[in-house]
C-alpha cells in the first residue's frame, strides 16, 4: 500500500464467482471473474467460463444465462479452473491486496472446497488471511436498520452505482468494488482503518447479524437454519449441509 493513498483507491482484486447451485458446499462454478482494479478503474481482468463436470440445473441457467452446453464446450475443466483461482487469490493475500466481492463467504468458501478436492489443503493452509472486504457485510454493519433487500443490484441502487449485465461474474465483481469505494465515501471511518483491521471487524460484524437474524426468525416462529459454524470468510461445512443462497 502507498501511503498517503487511501487503501480503497489502490490496487483492489475484485473476485465472482457464477455457479451451479445456491449451495456453498456441494455447487460449484459455471464461470469466474478476477478483476484488478487501481483508484476505480480496471486494470486487468481474468475471466472465463467453467466446464463443471456436471449439468447445470435449468434454474441456475436462468439467474447467470449459462447453460450446460455453453460450459461443456467453451468452459476451462473444473480441476484446472480451481487451482488457477485459487493461485490468484492466495497470490492477492501473500501481497497484502484487498479481495473484494459480494456475499464473499459464498464464493470463497466454495473456491475452498473445491480447492480442498483438488490439492487435500484448504485456502488457510495455503497462507490464505485476507484481507476480505465485503459489501454485503459492511452495508449490514454500517446501515443496519435499514428496510428491504441486501442483493448487489440493491446495493448499487442505494449506492448510486450502475451495473451491467447482472449475474455476470466480471459485471458483479466491478459492481461490488464500485459499491464498497461508495459506502467508503458515505462512512469515511471505513477507509481510515486499514484493510486488515477491517478484516478482522468483518469477522465479527458478520457474528451479530447471524444472531440477530436467528433472533428474529425464533420470534417469528421460524425453524432455525440449518447452518455450519457460521466462520467469516471462510466457512467450514456442517454435518448435514445447509444451503444459503447467492446474491
Amino acid at each position: 500500500m502507498s501511503p498517503g493513498i487511501l487503501w480503497h483507491e489502490q490496487d483492489l482484486l475484485a473476485f465472482d464467482l457464477e455457479t451451479t447451485g445456491v449451495d456453498r458446499f456441494t455447487d460449484v462454478p459455471v464461470s469466474y471473474a478476477l478483476v484488478n482494479v487501481r483508484g476505480g478503474v480496471v486494470v486487468a481482468s481474468d475471466t472465463s467460463l467453467v466446464d463443471p463436470g456436471r449439468d447445470i440445473p435449468p434454474g441456475a441457467s436462468a439467474v447467470h444465462g449459462i447453460t450446460t452446453e455453453q460450459a461443456r464446450m467453451r468452459g476451462v475443466p473444473l480441476g484446472i479452473a480451481v487451482r488457477h483461482v485459487a493461485g490468484r487469490v492466495l497470490d492477492a493475500s501473500s501481497r497484502g491486496i484487498p479481495i473484494v466481492g459480494m456475499n464473499l463467504d459464498f464464493d470463497l468458501t466454495m473456491l475452498d472446497v473445491c480447492y480442498r478436492r483438488e490439492t487435500g489443503r484448504g485456502l488457510e493452509d495455503d497462507g490464505f488471511c485476507g484481507p476480505v472486504l465485503d459489501a454485503l457485510v459492511i452495508d449490514r454493519h454500517v446501515d443496519r436498520y435499514r428496510r428491504g433487500k441486501r442483493t448487489l443490484t440493491d446495493l448499487c441502487t442505494c449506492y448510486g452505482v450502475v451495473i451491467d449485465h447482472a449475474h455476470d461474474a466480471a459485471a458483479d465483481a466491478k459492481a461490488a468494488v464500485d459499491v464498497v469505494q461508495a459506502m467508503c465515501k458515505c462512512y469515511p471511518e471505513l477507509s481510515a482503518r486499514p484493510p486488515l483491521e477491517l478484516h478482522a471487524a468483518q469477522e465479527g460484524w458478520h457474528l451479530e447479524w447471524r444472531a440477530s437474524f436467528a433472533r428474529w426468525r425464533q420470534k417469528a416462529g421460524l425453524s432455525p437454519v440449518v447452518d455450519e459454524d457460521g466462520r467469516w470468510p471462510i466457512a467450514t461445512a456442517p454435518r448435514r449441509s445447509g444451503t444459503q443462497a447467492a446474491v
